[in-house]
């Protein structure tokens, strides 16, 4: 019946299957077990055989189809579950439907599409299969591409609604008016314990991006705190989305992110035929002081020279989301500053409220033709002049370092989203409508998802990094990040022990272990030698602070 809904990352401007196992874990709660491909063209073995024959009788093609679930990390009965159906890179599946069948229950059609900002080829079923009438257990759902396409089973465990934990049994959608927005949020999670401090930081920044952008809004912005990380924190459309919990591993960059986020918005509003995506971020990251942080636009721009790391204007400007994300951020807002500084504000609003599309559909084509149009220089003359000006300027050492571990921290986090995560990878992050989410009392799909011990293990060396990098340890950031994608590696080359890649991932992996064996859910963990300092939290959000110390191979509490 939901059929025509598609998740909100379809249309917004910025920006499932099991798990692999892990060394001593247990494996995920939902996923598919067993799958079994047939093609129905040129097989007669019906698709609902059992796992066993099709084990005996291997399809000698089989599909490259992949299925996620949602929510993630268990499904209960009678919530409502959605499923992504990515298609294999060399199938065009364009407008091809597909369908899912389960106990004689008939979900869909679903037709493929172009999904996120990525353009992944997937069909997707959103909130399309009502689990209240199933039975708990083990259930077999087949999917048929239609008419006669590819036909495969996989099979989906539904646990006893009573089992569900009380924070998703108790939780659902409120919201609080702020001078500038609507803020929502869910209860018995952090933004609920920290709404007061967070409402007067939203209309603090809403306030200085109105002042900065000369402008009032004139109706309240959409501000949703999700409960889990999606991409680097927070996308916008006509409504913000934002990321806020403890265990943040993309970064402690909250008050930055809603500076940003909330120019976005501002930002359509104003309007401009064009808009193209360098100069949207270029100047959200130019009047928010810097992109994770405060941080000086221009010399962080000389230390990409200096890395030999700057991309040209023309190939940067076209697809600037599938360039390497935050040097195309810097290039992006120094740029913005540069012109700025040049011909003042309002010379420079003035031009990019008026680039218009060019019949080449090239963004650098309609930035050049702006540029001509406003200031009688080509883009390329102005990139001259711009790089005359970055190389006139000092190198900083310091700001080498880090830029160049800010880049690796972000590529460590999206990989890590890519391989453990990836509904949270920021090209195609599963994003929903507030709206949507709470007609029909969903919240399960932000509150859950991977938090076995391998996800905590990586996720708290990434906080840390962040951590160390923002304070300017520098080799303490790098050797958490070389830790973390050893692990990475080890795990890409099919290998289960894959926290022995690296003595400090192996020390964290234990750390995690033995806080979870006593209740414990960590957020951060600091590592010093023989010692440790975790921020923990139990049955809750409020947080706990602790001391362990490592004896022999083996963490106890202090």
């Amino acid at each position: 019946m939901f059929k025509h809904r598609l998740p909100i990352i379809a249309v917004l401007l910025l920006a499932c299957g099991a798990f692999p196992p892990f060394a001593n874990e247990a494996q995920p709660k939902t996923g598919s077990v067993g799958r079994q491909v047939t093609n129905a063209i040129t097989t007669q073995q019906p698709a609902t055989q059992s796992p066993q024959t099709d084990a005996q009788q291997p399809d000698e093609n089989p599909s490259a189809f992949e299925v996620r679930l949602h929510p993630e990390d268990g499904i209960y009965v009678g919530e409502l579950v959605s499923f992504e159906v990515l298609a294999p890179e060399d199938l065009d599946l364009s407008g091809e439907e597909i369908k899912i069948e389960v106990n004689g229950l008939v979900i869909g059609p679903a037709q493929f599409h172009r999904f996120g900002i990525g353009g992944r080829s997937q069909a997707t079923f959103l909130w399309e299969w009502d689990t209240t009438s199933f039975d708990a257990g083990i259930h077999e759902l087949t999917f048929q591409v239609l008419p006669d396409g590819d036909s495969w089973m996989e099979t989906v465990t539904l646990l006893p609604l009573e089992e569900m934990p009380l924070d998703s049994a108790n939780a659902d959608w409120t919201q609080i008016r702020t001078d500038c927005c609507i803020v929502y949020y869910v209860t018995g999670t952090e933004a609920e314990r920290d709404i007061a401090e967070l409402s007067s930081q939203i209309d603090l920044q809403a306030d200085r991006a109105e002042e900065a952008m000369d402008t009032e809004l004139e109706a309240p912005i959409p501000f949703v705190l999700m409960p889990r990380l999606l991409g680097h924190g927070g996308f916008a459309s006509n409504e913000i989305y934002i990321s806020y919990l403890d265990r943040n591993y993309a970064g402690e960059n909250t008050t930055q992110v809603f500076h940003h986020e909330i120019v976005h918005v501002i930002d359509a509003r104003l309007g401009g035929e064009l808009r193209p995506s360098m100069l949207v971020e270029g100047l959200a990251v130019y009047l928010s002081d810097g992109h994770f942080k405060v941080e000086p636009l221009m010399e962080r721009a000389v230390a990409l020279l200096e890395l030999d790391w700057y991309i040209p204007y023309e190939t940067l400007a076209d697809g600037f989301y599938f360039h390497q994300h935050e040097i195309g951020y810097i290039q992006a807002s120094a740029l913005t500053e540069y012109m700025v500084e040049r011909w003042g504000w309002e010379a420079y609003n003035n031009f990019y409220r008026d680039i218009k599309h060019h019949p080449s559909d090239s963004d650098y084509q309609a930035i050049d033709a702006g540029v001509r149009r406003h200031f009688d220089i080509s883009f390329a003359e102005l990139e001259e002049d711009f790089l005359a000006v970055l190389r006139s300027l000092p190198v900083d050492p310091d700001l080498v370092a880090d830029v160049r571990l800010t880049v690796s921290f972000f590529d460590t986090v999206r990989r890590y989203q890519q391989v453990f995560d990836p509904s949270a990878y920021f090209l195609t992050a599963w994003l929903l409508n507030i709206e949507e989410m709470q007609e029909f009392d969903v919240t399960a799909d932000y509150l859950r998802h991977p938090d076995e011990a391998a996800n905590l293990a990586l996720e708290t060396m990434l906080v840390s990094a962040d951590e160390n990098l923002r304070a300017g340890r520098y080799g303490e950031s790098e050797r958490l990040l070389n830790a973390a994608n050893a692990v990475l590696d080890v795990h890409e080359s099919g290998l289960l022990q894959i926290f022995n890649a690296h003595p400090l991932a192996g020390n964290y992996y234990q750390l995690v272990l033995t806080l979870l064996d006593n209740g414990y859910e960590p957020h951060e963990i600091s590592i010093s030698r023989n010692t440790a300092q975790v921020l923990v939290s139990r049955d809750g959000v409020e947080l706990i602070g602790l001391s362990m110390s490592l004896n022999g191979e083996s963490w106890s509490f202090d």
